[in-house]
């Protein structure tokens, strides 16, 4: 039972989804529980969709950054702040990672844990191409340039400062996982069960339709 490789047209113009056949075999073991990893480059809404998608489903949110920021933390370095990464302190810990991966492959060893136990929700950049099936797997695509808008607003930077941020920590980010486990992040999008551009659509539509997808997603599963 496998979700790997469904394609799946979203057509945000129309409103309507194609869920795969896929998809539907999934109901011949009822006593699946479910669970969603949303994946995507920084900046793209991949926490605010994650929480969004726990609260209306009632599954239990596990955020792969906020454990390896404690993990940081375990190791000694200051991580207050929500725009943490991009201090000083973040980005000498991601230099730290491009030549040691222990943080990096402790935390995929816990959110592969936390898949297991079903009914979560998390937001990883790896766990997609790590593991086979037992949940849906959501891909969010956006622009460099719109990232770096979500960015700025964000964290109160200039969008020329959010930019800079975006593209070193997409290189880095590449880096680090095809050093680690051979894959082009965001190159490979084949495991993913759904893909949607944040570019094409706002934050409040980009959440409904991700509850749309996972709410016909269960209902085939019923």
């Amino acid at each position: 039972m496998s979700l790997k490789n469904t394609k799946v047209n979203e057509s945000v113009h129309h409103g309507n989804i194609d869920v795969s056949n896929a998809v539907y075999e999934r109901r011949r073991n009822k006593a699946q529980t479910l669970s969603i990893i949303v994946s995507g480059w920084p900046a793209v809404g991949k926490t605010t969709v994650a929480a969004e998608l726990a609260d209306e489903f009632g599954l239990t949110l596990h955020n792969g950054g906020d454990i390896l920021k404690q993990i940081a933390t375990n190791l000694g370095y200051r991580t207050s702040g929500t725009d943490w990464w991009d201090s000083e302190e973040g980005r000498q810990f991601m230099e730290k990672r491009k030549s040691d991966h222990t943080s990096d492959i402790e935390v995929d060893n816990k959110l592969k844990d936390i898949l297991k136990k079903g009914n979560s929700v998390v937001t990883s950049y790896t766990l997609p191409w790590l593991v086979e099936d037992k949940c849906v797997k959501l891909w969010l695509q956006g622009s460099p340039k719109n990232r770096a808008i979500r960015m700025a607003k964000r964290d109160n930077i200039s969008i020329a400062e959010a930019a800079e941020i975006v593209k070193e920590r997409d290189r880095k980010n590449k880096q680090i996982y095809q050093e680690l486990y051979g894959f082009e992040f965001g190159n490979d999008l084949s495991v993913f069960d759904f893909s949607l551009n944040t570019d094409m659509m706002n934050l409040e539509c980009l959440i409904e339709i991700s509850k749309d997808i996972i709410r016909k997603v269960k209902n085939r599963l019923a």
